[in-house]
């Protein structure tokens, strides 16, 4: 299936002067921040589609149990409240803190709908390329639309774009437990019982209870998933927990305490101070995961110098990765570090930034070498753990801009939060 030609005229590339029959903007990805793009682009009247491979806001439902650390102020675009306001629609109190399940089923399941028509759930990206022109073609290429495949099931698909934004995000891309970053036989092996989401615990209470749980990660993820095994503990006191970090001390792991800006970040570590010191958790710091072995009486995890365990289960946070694998057939770049978009990458070292230190950026920024091909939202800033939703709507505020020939708002970014950031508690690995 082909989408049709849309039957006014517009430049298929603002920069070219090519004026052509026009085709939509192509967003790719239906969670916070690819909404906030339609939201944008629908303010400026430009025709657009939404292709999700799941459902809209399908990531969030995974984390539907953990709460954020910034207030309902930092969570909604503006486009997006806009567009709501004209519906029944109601802004939560600006100062509360939501719950993914919050998040998705007041803001962007609303949100969603309004784009109904745009919208095709079911559709996973599996290629981009230009119409008639491979990677190496460069006559007339800017000209060319993108051609986009999908895969819904055994059915395939086929669309054609003017420009496209990504905003496929990292979540479901995994890092491995091991801490060179290879996802090595041993680990696959065990993948029954790995878990790389923040699991809801009492959700699962028979898979976790009063069994041997080592949870492998130095961030906030790792945390909250600690915090739901006591809580499962206390019912069940035959629950063994391990805490497995390569930091050198664990107080590295536990934030700003009382005197961190937010409040809801500062708690999670004073709650973490206070269970060590009750003897709550064993805590193995610092250990790097060399392999991990699937044995009969457990799982067993091989550092440089021991090994540790038998564990009945794993819970790995250790952040996420970009799939860039659709993108193959594109002339794009990424930074050889972070894996960030590479004139985002320098703004973005989480070696030098925190969440709040972040220079506000925009199009220019996140520009390809394939014109009109953006990658945003936690996906720009690659393996970083610095993103955080505020500032993926900036970028997709600006991008709309330009791609409605409005250069000087496009160029006009700005970002205001306070003085340490606003982070959530992990999810697209934010603060970790």
């Amino acid at each position: 299936m082909e989408l049709p030609i849309l039957t006014n005229t517009t430049c298929c590339a603002p920069s070219t002067g090519c004026c052509e029959p026009s085709y939509p903007v192509a967003i790719l990805g239906a969670g916070p921040i690819g909404l906030a793009a339609a939201a944008h682009l629908k303010a400026y009247n430009i025709p657009f589609i939404i292709l999700e491979k799941g459902e809209a806001a399908a990531n969030v439902a995974t984390w539907a149990h953990v709460q954020l650390f910034s207030p309902w102020e930092y969570n909604v675009d503006s486009a997006a409240q806009k567009l709501l306001e004209n519906t029944d629609w109601q802004m939560p109190n600006k100062d509360d803190i939501p719950t993914g399940q919050a998040l998705r089923e007041q803001y962007l399941l609303p949100l969603s709908k309004l784009f109904q028509e745009q919208l095709r759930t079911g559709e996973e990206v599996i290629a981009i390329t230009k119409l008639n022109t491979d990677k190496m073609k460069s006559t007339n290429r800017a000209n060319q639309p993108f051609l986009i495949f999908t895969k819904n099931g055994q059915s395939a698909k086929t669309y054609k774009a003017r420009a496209i934004i990504d905003a496929t995000g990292t979540w479901g891309h995994p890092n491995p437990a091991a801490s060179h970053g290879v996802l090595l036989p041993g680990e696959q092996a065990a993948h029954a019982n790995i878990d790389y989401m923040i699991p809801n615990i009492a959700a699962e209470k028979a898979r976790f209870a009063n069994k041997r749980v080592a949870v492998v990660g130095g961030g906030h993820s790792a945390i909250n998933s600690l915090l739901q095994l006591v809580s499962l503990k206390e019912a069940s006191p035959q629950t063994e927990i391990t805490w497995i970090l390569r930091k050198n001390r664990v107080e590295d792991a536990l934030g700003g305490g009382t005197s961190d800006e937010l409040a809801a970040r500062g708690e999670l570590g004073l709650k973490m101070k206070t269970i060590i010191s009750e003897n709550m958790i064993h805590v193995e710091t610092p250990f790097s995961i060399q392999s991990i072995l699937e044995k009969e009486h457990g799982i067993i995890l091989k550092g440089a110098d021991k090994k540790i365990g038998p564990f009945d289960e794993l819970i790995v946070n250790t952040g996420s990765r970009p799939d860039f694998s659709f993108h193959q057939e594109l002339r794009y770049e990424v930074d050889p570090l972070t894996e960030a978009v590479p004139a985002i990458a320098s703004l973005i070292d989480p070696n030098l930034h925190s969440c709040g230190t972040v220079p506000a950026h925009g199009e220019k920024e996140l520009r390809q070498r394939e014109q009109d091909f953006y990658i945003v939202g936690a996906k720009s800033y690659g393996r970083a753990p610095t993103f955080l939703m505020a500032t993926g709507y900036e970028q997709v505020r600006s991008i709309a801009a330009y791609l409605a020939g409005d250069k000087e708002a496009a160029l006009d970014v700005k970002l205001a939060l306070p003085e340490t950031g606003v982070c959530h508690t992990g999810i697209d690995g934010c603060c970790q």
